[in-house]
């Protein structure tokens, strides 16, 4: 067959696979529910594949977990590292440290980026407001490591912070080796780590609100504090409930690259949480199925505060998460 009978036999192919092409796209185009699904899928797999189907790993607890035979392979031992992680006195000291940290975080850090959001949508100046925006926001970009190298220094006997004690009069304080000073250090930190990604998005809901309605309250005689308070706060509390359920369905995490970051031997009494127990006898110890047991508990837990919050706030406030 000659070349040119060999093209003249391609092009028309070409043509017909990039009609048919088009003609899917359309037809994709045209079926709305197919479209959706098809923009989903990515995000659905990523659960399925990442998220629902490692559940089917927490068979281990109970199992005495063999890393080389394997979940097939390994011995059934029923509830044990249930029994055993009730009956150790660790386990209370790990529950009592993890309740602080996560009730400070919830009392501080949870208004933090609200209040930050409300006083920030105030400012009429936009350059200024942009520039306080992204320098608040930067933070959250950042690893722990760096964020811990910061507070290091910050909190170093020859630090700022002592720089200014000691200008006051006041004895130089070794912060990071004195176990009651870790918790506000943790959380401090984490606020100046994460306020800003909160504040985004209190930002984003107070955009939407109707600006028909601080016009009809200005006529009205609604000074800038009453608008607030009557208009702003109420329309975003769909946004605060949802995310207040969320935070408090992870109350037993408190993460662990933060809490290693400033736990030492000297603090270990209040750093010890059940994130770091879990990565220190887990993964360093390889007991495998008793620390999959605390995961297990925290996930009952903060699916058993997420069920019952959620029937609390849609009985106050009205909203809910469904």
């Amino acid at each position: 067959m000659s070349n040119t009978s060999l093209t003249k036999n391609i092009a028309p192919n070409r043509k017909l696979s990039r009609f048919n092409i088009t003609l899917l796209i359309n037809k994709i185009g045209s079926n709305r529910k197919l479209a959706l699904f098809l923009i989903c899928l990515p995000g659905l797999l990523h659960f399925a594949i990442f998220k629902y189907i490692p559940l089917f790993g927490n068979i281990i607890v109970f199992q005495k977990y063999d890393i080389f035979k394997g979940i097939f392979g390994s011995q059934w031992v029923g509830f044990l590292h249930f029994k055993n992680m009730f009956s150790l006195y660790d386990f209370y000291h790990l529950l009592k440290n993890t309740l602080i940290i996560s009730f400070y975080r919830l009392f501080f850090s949870f208004p933090a980026p609200i209040i930050l959001a409300l006083f920030l949508n105030e400012i009429r100046h936009m350059l200024f407001k942009r520039t306080i925006q992204t320098l608040l926001y930067f933070p959250h970009f950042l690893s722990w490591v760096i964020v811990g190298g910061i507070f290091y220094q910050l909190l170093d006997p020859q630090g700022i912070i002592n720089d200014l004690l000691a200008w006051f009069g006041m004895d130089r304080i070794i912060f990071l080796q004195d176990s009651r000073f870790f918790r506000a250090i943790v959380v401090s930190s984490a606020i100046w780590k994460e306020v800003g990604w909160g504040m985004i998005l209190y930002l984003a809901a107070i955009a939407g609100i109707n600006p028909n309605i601080y016009e009809a309250a200005t006529v009205d005689g609604a000074n800038r504090w009453k608008q607030m308070w009557y208009i702003t706060l109420p329309s975003l509390m769909p946004t605060l409930v949802i995310l207040l359920l969320l935070r408090i369905g992870h109350i037993l995490d408190t993460g662990v690259e933060e809490m290693l970051i400033y736990a030492n031997s000297l603090n270990r009494n209040v750093a010890d949480v059940f994130d770091v127990y879990i990565y220190r006898v887990g993964i360093q110890g390889a007991q495998y199925s008793y620390t999959t047991a605390l995961g297990f508990f925290k996930a009952v837990v903060g699916l058993i505060l997420i069920f019952g919050m959620n029937k609390l706030a849609k009985r106050v406030t009205g909203e809910s998460i469904y």
